[in-house]
């Protein structure tokens, strides 16, 4: 079962949706970390050995926010960044995509484009 960890940014809604899917997922607020910044929230994901959906654009800027060993991270580029919007981008790449291939990727997912980084180092 994919293991998921929803940045704070992604509606509680998102979360009600992929569970309901089969998805075990959590929101960062669940964890206490409402306003916890990325290196936190990183962290945090890690430790729960969960794969990482955000929209935040720090994570794939190595300079703000170096990425190492991790389960991976999705970065979602949507708008307007509403809960459809973005059940509409993540639902058919998650339905799709073996976690394991996620281990130590950053992908950034957009409606027109997939693009996958490695960051193991």
């Amino acid at each position: 079962m994919m293991r998921l960890y929803l940045d704070q940014m992604i509606q509680v809604h998102v979360r009600d949706v992929l569970a309901r899917m089969g998805f075990n997922v959590v929101r960062a607020s669940e964890f206490g970390q409402s306003r916890s910044d990325d290196h936190e929230i990183l962290a945090k994901a890690i430790q729960e050995q969960r794969i990482l959906i955000t929209l935040d654009d720090h994570f794939g800027d190595w300079a703000v926010l170096p990425l190492n060993l991790h389960y991976g991270v999705i970065r979602l580029k949507v708008y307007p960044t509403s809960a459809q919007n973005i059940l509409d981008l993540v639902t058919p790449f998650l339905e799709k995509v073996d976690p394991a291939d996620l281990l130590n990727y950053l992908v950034i997912l957009s409606k027109t484009r997939e693009k996958w980084i490695s960051s193991a180092q």
